[in-house]
């Protein structure tokens, strides 16, 4: 199956070079970072920007790209930078005793620009309104797919329980950013074309 749509990234910037290659995944993984210290401190895990970032990433570098961009971000707070949400870092929570309970979601953002990116070179879901809400969609969908599980075997919660604290908080906000999202990408095309 070939991937027949150019990214945006590529379309501001034809050029092919490593060079390019690199400041792309960095400033991918940077954006990650500085949008998950937009946060709600919810328990047990916080509602930021950071799904945001890496839904957009993954539309604007193509999935090659945004996968390495969002697999950076996510080894570079595991190894201790504090780039995660509220400035945390590693993979054990904040008492040492366990994993933190967002770590499946984190897994779950390389998996998901990766999907979101794809969807986009393939289709070129990104230059319209609803194009862009159902890529977003999939990727959202893969994150809670990813995500939940994990929550529910970290902190033994399960069904309902479950989905209020990892799920049903979310909701609203991701509407929002899926949105936000549909309404970003297809300007940003509109500008690229000029």
């Amino acid at each position: 199956m070939t991937l027949t749509h150019p990214t945006l990234a590529r379309q501001l910037a034809p050029t092919p070079s490593l060079a390019r290659d690199l400041l792309l995944v960095g400033g991918g993984a940077a954006l990650i970072a500085l949008l998950a210290q937009a946060e709600v401190p919810l328990q047990p895990v916080p509602m930021t920007l950071q799904t945001l970032g890496v839904l957009l990433v993954g539309a604007a570098l193509g999935w090659k790209r945004a996968f390495a961009a969002v697999l950076l971000y996510a080894l570079a707070g595991a190894a201790g930078l504090p780039v995660y949400a509220g400035g945390a870092s590693g993979v054990m929570n904040a008492t040492g005793t366990g994993l933190r309970a967002s770590i499946g979601y984190v897994i779950s953002y390389p998996l998901a620009a990766a999907l979101v990116g794809f969807l986009v070179e393939r289709f070129g879901l990104d230059r319209r309104f609803l194009g862009t809400c159902l890529a977003m969609l999939a990727g959202s969908a893969l994150i809670y797919a990813v995500g939940l599980p994990v929550l529910g075997a970290i902190t033994g919660l399960k069904g309902a329980a479950l989905l209020t604290a990892g799920l049903t908080p979310f909701l609203i906000g991701d509407s929002i950013k899926l949105l936000l999202a549909a309404l970003l990408l297809p300007a940003a095309w509109k500008f690229a074309r000029r």
